[in-house]
């Protein structure tokens, strides 16, 4: 079996984890940053709201140029326009020029995080594809576990300007691991076109998208739920973390086994299973089970569709592909908040998770009924797991 964990990467780990560090400690910290510059809520929403926008626009044509010019030149361009922009913040005097900052600032993020997980997806041999997958989804896990605490951390006792120096020293340490690793993709440098879509992926995009729409309600309105209720939503989130990190690893390796089929619909079930129990708890302990359950089904799904995307994938599209997967999530994770935040605005937080619930059954739907059959078809083609490049490190 060929060697998973290279040299390249390890590396290629390590800068993902410290990349996404950085940006999780932006996460908590930003609003109280825009309210401190005198903001109100509907500037902090449409804040985020920028930044997501501008991601979801730029990541389709950055996964094209990725598959003509390679990674390499793209990796170094996004962490370096990544960390400038979060140097930037220092100098914000009003919300207008933060506006444009978040802009820029979602470009850098969609450049850098599509660049460098494509190159870390073409260093996983295809036979153990699941369980690398598994292992970058516990890289990014870890990330926003220590993210927000490490970011709250500094602001209370250091100062905005530290947060946003450490961010960028994560982001450059990031930078230069990525130096030590081997690019193993070879550009297309007699392609005629720059490809901003993979057709291919369509069907396991959209099943992304409507599961990711349940994971936008459960990072917005777990901790609206658990205040109604008298919990801590802290311990949600922790043993959720700690789920994911104990499961993906295994996940990955059934996934490897005997397919992702074996693992998306199970994963699917126990992630609606989960939306449905969030929706009648009533204390701490419903929330606990809540999140065992739905750390399990998420965490054993989302790095399986994530493989599923790329087999599905025609060949030397990676780089799209990964794009494509990465929209999908961004557009449910925001797209989900809103909608949600309208459902519990007329209705309840029951109907909210129960409406999550609902999203997340027709991914199911998706999955069984479009993208099992066009697994089902590549495994019969003559080509097949050619998508990736061979792992030469």
């Amino acid at each position: 079996m060929e060697r998973l964990w290279t040299k390249s990467f390890i590396l290629m780990i390590m800068g993902l984890l410290f990349l996404f560090v950085a940006f999780y400690m932006l996460y908590p910290t930003l609003p109280l940053f825009i309210k401190q510059m005198g903001g109100n809520e509907s500037q902090v929403g449409l804040a985020m709201g920028a930044f997501m926008l501008s991601s979801v626009i730029f990541r389709p044509f950055i996964g094209g140029l990725l598959d003509k010019f390679g990674r390499r030149p793209f990796i170094v361009s996004g962490l370096i326009l990544f960390a400038v922009a979060m140097y930037m913040y220092n100098w914000i005097g009003g919300i207008v020029i933060l506006m444009g900052l978040r802009i820029l600032h979602g470009m850098s993020w969609a450049v850098s995080t599509t660049s460098v997980i494509t190159a870390v997806t073409d260093l996983i041999p295809s036979a153990r594809r699941g369980e690398g997958l598994g292992w970058t989804g516990m890289a990014l896990t870890l990330a926003m576990a220590i993210g927000p605490m490490f970011g709250l951390w500094v602001t209370q006792n250091l100062s905005y300007h530290s947060l946003f120096l450490f961010a960028v020293i994560l982001t450059a340490a990031a930078l230069s691991l990525t130096f030590g690793a081997k690019m193993t993709f070879k550009p297309q440098a007699s392609a005629k076109r720059i490809e901003i879509f993979e057709k291919s992926v369509l069907p396991v995009t959209a099943s992304v998208f409507l599961l990711f729409i349940s994971y936008g309600g459960i990072t917005s309105y777990v901790p609206l739920l658990a205040d109604s209720i008298e919990a801590n939503s802290g311990t949600f989130f922790m043993v959720y973390a700690a789920t994911l990190v104990l499961s993906r690893p295994i996940s990955g390796k059934l996934s490897d086994r005997y397919g992702e089929t074996f693992v998306i619909i199970p994963g699917l079930v126990m992630t609606i299973s989960a939306l449905i129990v969030l929706s009648f708890s009533t204390n701490l302990f419903g929330l606990i089970i809540s999140a065992i359950m739905y750390g399990l089904g998420f965490g054993s799904a989302e790095p399986s569709l994530q493989a599923t995307t790329i087999r599905l994938a025609s060949p030397g599209r990676t780089g799209v592909a990964t794009a494509s997967f990465s929209t999908a999530t961004d557009l449910g994770i925001g797209l989900g908040a809103i909608i949600l935040g309208w459902v519990s605005q007329y209705t309840s937080y029951q109907v909210l998770f129960i409406v999550s619930a609902v999203s997340v059954t027709l991914s199911l739907l998706m999955f069984t009924f479009f993208v099992k059959r066009l697994l089902n078809k590549k495994a019969i083609s003559p080509v097949n797991a050619s998508s990736l490049p061979a792992n030469t490190d």
